[in-house]
């Protein structure tokens, strides 16, 4: 995974949302946006893989994956613009897709705020701001 964003003093609180908008590359296959309190401590890793046409979420503690929740809906196509959503409700996290569906994946650790973002993979970041 060649491009990389990453902010490591977010201040991200419940009822705050974080939207990215961003190019997918031509021959895009998978990215990872990743959203917690450092690399190895991950409240959402939102993951589109095209080859596999699923959408995986999970969340990371020190440094040990937890359990893959999947969706089939992908919106995602090489070369198109893209603008994410991510809704960070304290209980929960709601990712709105480009088409407006939206992913909703439990807060698994509890955190009441987010200081870590990266997103990597075939996902150029063109725009960012959270409110």
């Amino acid at each position: 995974m060649a491009e990389k964003f990453e902010i490591l003093n977010l201040e991200l609180k419940a009822g705050e949302s974080l939207k990215i908008k961003g190019k997918l590359t031509d021959d895009f296959k998978n990215f990872s946006f990743n959203l917690g309190r450092s690399a190895s401590d991950i409240g959402l890793h939102f993951n589109p893989r095209l080859p596999e046409n699923t959408i995986v979420c999970n969340s990371k503690h020190s440094n040990n994956w937890e359990s893959e929740q999947r969706s089939s809906h992908m919106c995602f196509t090489p070369g198109s613009d893209a603008k994410i959503s991510i809704k960070f409700h304290g209980d929960k996290f709601d990712v709105k897709l480009p088409d407006g569906h939206e992913i909703s994946f439990p807060n698994r650790h509890g955190y009441d705020k987010l200081t870590y973002l990266s997103v990597k993979g075939d996902f150029k970041v063109t725009s960012f701001k959270y409110e």
